[in-house]
């Protein structure tokens, strides 16, 4: 089994430290990204809550459940939102008791409303992304990009992909999405997916997709509010400053696994990365991801977002950490050039941005600490030593 980073010695286990501070600790993430086979490989007791059998066998031991010192796992825990009150008392009984309780779920806790209600003050959050690139050997990151994160999307191996990655998002659509109270049908759900691949990377505009779907874009809000805690979609928000410059106050909307992406937009198993005509987006967009899950699998705090002005400067990542603001402008290329390093910053004088990075695929690394052009891995290696 590939050792997860959350879970890894060498990055401090970010999972077992929490596990040591909270009572219980729940384990979120998209489905098949690998939770329950990191789960069960704690030793613990385990339950999944979409098995019936499960649920009696849980009933039927809960005096051993409580009573025991074994760390217990609850898979798919938004399927049984009566267990969260049972939690509560069963916490409550021993406050001073960590590591007890493991919940694992396919959507954010935000959606889970009786865990917000039920449990707050006792669980604490951890996110398991897909594969990212520090946790695959070097022959598998050669096909992350294409394939995404997902375990049996290819990654790894084998003819999974495209196929696999369009069953998943089948799946999703007919059963799990409107199970978890997306109020939409299987059709406009893929109709959907269609429509926010042709735009990944773009500002969003609400209205537009509604116009297409014959939906108010109140309704489209609330649908991408559930593909985004179903963690299909990331939302990157504009840079907000006081100051008086004019940036757009639009939001960016990209898939946060490229494998799902290129699915949608028919990129075969042996088709042309570069010859895609957004692949710039879908380079820019797994970018991103990985940028953001490195930091979110160290426990870092960070504030992203995106800048765009009304003259049309951008900055694809602007990143706050601590007190450092980083600028990351993101260019499908293997030969960056000086006018590229100047837009960036250009454009990162305008919010006083101290860090600055070109991300590009050349695997060569220029310039020092605050100003660098460098490849994926010079990028994450930079943000996280901050």
């Amino acid at each position: 089994m590939l050792e997860r980073a959350i879970a890894s010695s060498t990055t401090g286990s970010l999972l077992r430290q929490r596990l040591a501070r909270y009572p219980a600790v729940a384990l979120v993430g998209p489905r098949q990204c690998g939770k329950t086979t990191l789960a069960r490989s704690l030793g613990a007791r385990y339950y999944d809550m979409e098995q019936e059998r499960d649920r009696l066998r849980l009933d039927l031991e809960w005096a051993d459940v409580t009573s025991g010192t074994d760390l217990t796992v609850i898979d798919e825990a938004q399927a049984a939102p009566e267990m969260f009150p049972r939690l509560r008392g069963a916490i409550d009984v021993s406050r001073r008791r960590n590591g007890r309780f493991m919940l694992l779920g396919s959507i954010s806790p935000a959606l889970m409303r009786d865990v917000s209600e039920s449990l707050a003050g006792r669980l604490t959050v951890v996110e398991l992304a897909p594969l990212s690139v520090a946790e695959l050997p070097p022959d598998s990151r050669r096909r992350l990009w294409r394939c995404g994160g997902y375990p049996d999307g290819g990654v790894l191996g084998g003819d999974g992909f495209p196929q696999w990655q369009l069953d998943y998002l089948s799946l999703l659509a007919q059963r799990d999405l409107p199970s978890w109270g997306l109020a939409a049908s299987a059709q406009t759900t893929q109709r959907l997916f269609g429509l926010l691949a042709a735009r990944h990377g773009q500002l969003w505009n609400a209205s537009d997709v509604g116009r297409s779907l014959g939906l108010s874009y109140h309704t489209v809000n609330a649908y991408l509010d559930y593909l985004e805690g179903a963690y299909l979609l990331r939302r990157l928000h504009a840079y907000s400053s006081n100051a008086t410059k004019r940036f757009t106050r639009r939001p960016k909307v990209y898939w946060r696994d490229s494998g799902l992406l290129h699915s949608l937009v028919g990129l075969g198993a042996d088709d042309d990365m570069t010859a895609l005509s957004a692949a710039g987006a879908s380079w820019e967009g797994h970018v991103i991801d990985q940028v953001l899950t490195a930091l979110t699998q160290l426990g870092r705090r960070f504030e992203a977002s995106h800048l765009r002005t009304a003259a049309g400067q951008e900055i694809d990542l602007v990143l706050r950490i601590g007190s450092d603001l980083c600028a990351i402008e993101i260019k499908l290329t293997t030969r960056p050039r000086r006018a590229d390093m100047n837009r960036l910053d250009e454009a990162a004088g305008l919010i006083g941005a101290n860090r600055r990075y070109l991300v590009t695929r050349d695997p060569e690394r220029f310039g020092d600490a605050r100003r660098m052009a460098c490849d994926l891995p010079g990028v994450i290696d930079a943000v996280t030593s901050l």
